[in-house]
């Protein structure tokens, strides 16, 4: 199973709506986006094998938050969710155990930052 189809089943068992999957842009491609209530979630999924480079959620720069940030404001648009409330997750995937580890940080950063 993919980090992806990991973070899609523990979103899911959060109660998330899965609403899109690899949506593109000419920014890049937003890994998940789902609905939390009446939230639109932007979430990144960060998967990593080893620890070796500070694991999974270490790997969410802040490059890569103003690169999300870009991609979340062009589906806002182009869906005409302008006055949609939003956030961005992250879900971090170590696979270096026997059984993946799973973590979803809700809210892990601000747009603005």
């Amino acid at each position: 199973m993919s980090g992806e189809d990991l973070a899609c089943a523990e979103l899911q068992r959060r109660g998330y709506a899965i609403v899109e999957r690899r949506y593109r842009t000419r920014f890049g491609e937003i890994d998940i986006i789902a609905k939390d209530g009446l939230t639109i979630v932007f979430v990144e999924v960060k998967a990593r094998m080893t620890q070796e480079f500070g694991g999974a959620a270490a790997a969410m720069t802040g490059w890569k938050q103003r690169r999300i940030a870009r991609m979340a404001v062009d589906y806002l648009a182009r869906q005409n969710l302008h006055d949609c409330p939003c956030r961005f997750d992250v879900v971090a995937i170590d696979f270096d155990e026997s059984n993946p580890r799973v973590i979803v940080y809700p809210n892990a950063f601000n747009a603005c930052d």
